[in-house]
């Protein structure tokens, strides 16, 4: 590596002001920043100096997810082998169905999302951010596998131009940028976006060109009789809510299951990347209103017969709370505000699983909702703050 380095330094001054190459610095920077950490230390107007950067928190961030990203694939191959009466395929040929299947995905997301963002960056001068490391790994793992590339592309340039660059890029946007792709798609196009999602075969014996299988949720939502309704999988065998803790059910691959989502936010809490704040009360709030559905259910809104630790189990609420809430530019700042933040969110997530029948999730509304307000909450809390110290001086 350090020849590679040395030859990079080389070339580096003439990507800089006055060089040949300089209206590619903005390219060139963002390719060598993302190889090596640079030597240079800002000389005015800071403080304090710290190891940590934004590099190194979407790094940490992208290593929180691969529990429920590796685990994904692996539950995209098991679909599939359930869906056409494969038993004999092995963890491995399992596991490389799945990487095939979610690669695609991953590759258009990135080239889409980075390719604007070098253009934008280059067109501004900036420097290149690494915000979309992260949002490239969560829009695949928050969309059905079988979403058409083409699609894909056009939801990631929509969210990528219209909720973060119009805004002034990272730091500044105040929606997420990966559950506006998700919105995107769904209002888009609704048919790719249901609780339906669709195994394809890549062939053989026993295999069928594609299979549909409604989610949990999706299964609960049309139920004519939810307070006796059993819970299956893709070929109608019954599931438990331990097959659905582990995360072997159909859903938007990378947000099966919650015990990946546990590893990922341990490592988010220990690292102090996420704010514990935010998921605690996020959690409570879901089961608050969990257990008020619970209590008042009626078969007009099947959801409501959900106990209250099944709607954290179920659908993606607690992968958004643990991966999109917690998000620090778009969530609340002050530490008031993100019990507040947090809390709205799980009750607005159960309210909109509950009583819309049509859309059997709200954990992606509920998120993008409160977002609009976390700049407003965080405003009412230092208000009331500096009130109170006003009040205290005038005694």
């Amino acid at each position: 590596m350090k020849p590679l380095k040395r030859q990079l330094d080389r070339l580096k001054p003439h990507f800089e002001p006055g060089g040949k190459w300089e209206k590619l610095h903005s390219v060139f920077d963002g390719f060598y920043t993302f190889l090596y950490t640079p030597n240079e230390t800002s000389k005015s107007g800071v403080h304090i100096h710290d190891s940590n950067d934004s590099k190194r928190t979407m790094i940490t961030v992208v290593l929180a997810l691969l529990p429920c990203m590796l685990f994904g694939m692996y539950n995209i191959g098991f679909q599939h082998n359930l869906a056409c009466g494969i038993t004999d395929a092995g963890f491995f040929n399992t596991f490389i169905y799945g990487l095939l299947r979610a690669l695609p995905q991953i590759a258009v997301v990135y080239a889409v999302g980075l390719g604007i963002e070098f253009v934008a960056a280059q067109m501004r001068g900036h420097e290149i951010q690494e915000g979309f490391l992260v949002s490239g790994i969560l829009i695949p793992m928050i969309c059905p596998i079988n979403t058409p590339l083409w699609m894909l592309a056009v939801a990631v340039a929509f969210s990528v131009i219209f909720a973060k660059e119009v805004f002034g890029g990272t730091g500044y946007n105040i929606f997420n940028v990966a559950l506006i792709t998700r919105a995107f798609l769904f209002f888009a196009y609704p048919a790719k976006m249901t609780g339906d999602r669709v195994f394809v075969s890549l062939g053989g014996d026993s295999a069928v060109d594609g299979f549909s299988g409604a989610t949990p949720l999706g299964q609960i939502a049309s139920s004519l009789t939810p307070e006796h309704v059993t819970l299956t999988n893709s070929v109608g065998d019954p599931l438990s809510m331990l097959d659905c803790f582990w995360g072997f059910i159909p859903g938007s691959w990378g947000e099966t299951s919650t015990f990946c989502i546990l590893l990922g936010a341990l490592i988010l809490l220990f690292t102090g990347m996420a704010s514990w704040r935010i998921i605690l009360s996020g959690i409570l709030g879901a089961l608050f209103m969990g257990w008020i559905a619970n209590a008042a259910a009626s078969p007009l809104y099947p959801a409501t017969y959900l106990s209250p630790l099944d709607q954290l189990c179920l659908g993606g609420f607690a992968f958004a709370i643990v991966f999109m809430a917690t998000d620090p530019v778009t969530a609340c700042r002050t530490n008031t505000g993100k019990y507040i933040y947090g809390f709205f969110t799980g009750v607005i997530a159960v309210i909109i699983r509950c009583y819309n029948n049509g859309y059997p999730e709200g954990a992606m509304m509920a998120v993008l909702l409160m977002n609009a307000f976390a700049s407003l909450i965080d405003w009412c809390v230092v208000r009331v703050n500096v009130n109170r110290r006003m009040r205290r001086i005038m005694n």
